[in-house]
């Protein structure tokens, strides 16, 4: 703690004495003016340099050749046409029948009149 109580206003003096400015003094005599020297020669500039020359263009590739064509196939043959088949036998014809008896003729009789039901 000692070191803190001397500190402290060795602290503030500085800083009030960074505030405190004194006035300028009178300003010196002037230097005599120093003497200007000789300006150098320019250097020889050199020549342009030439423009390369230009490369040649590549040769164009050449057109692969065409595939041949493929051979048609042989046509196929024509199937055999089939057998007519034979007709079939025209079967016999059969008996005729005899002829039946003619029924006897009847006799006449009285009339008769069928009336529904009511």
């Amino acid at each position: 703690m000692n070191y803190l109580t001397k500190l402290v206003p060795v602290l503030a003096a500085l800083a009030l004495g960074g505030c405190i400015s004194l006035p300028a003094g009178p300003a010196g005599p002037q230097g005599a003016t120093g003497d200007t020297g000789a300006t150098g020669y320019d250097g020889a500039k050199g020549a342009p340099g030439r423009t390369g020359a230009t490369g040649y263009t590549g040769a164009s590739g050449g057109t692969g050749a065409t595939g041949a064509t493929g051979d048609t196939g042989a046509p196929g043959y024509t199937g055999a046409t089939g057998a007519t088949g034979n007709t079939g036998a025209t079967g016999s014809t059969g008996n005729t029948g005899a002829k039946g008896n003619t029924g006897s003729k009847g006799t006449s009789g009285d009339t008769v009149i069928v009336v529904p039901k009511q």
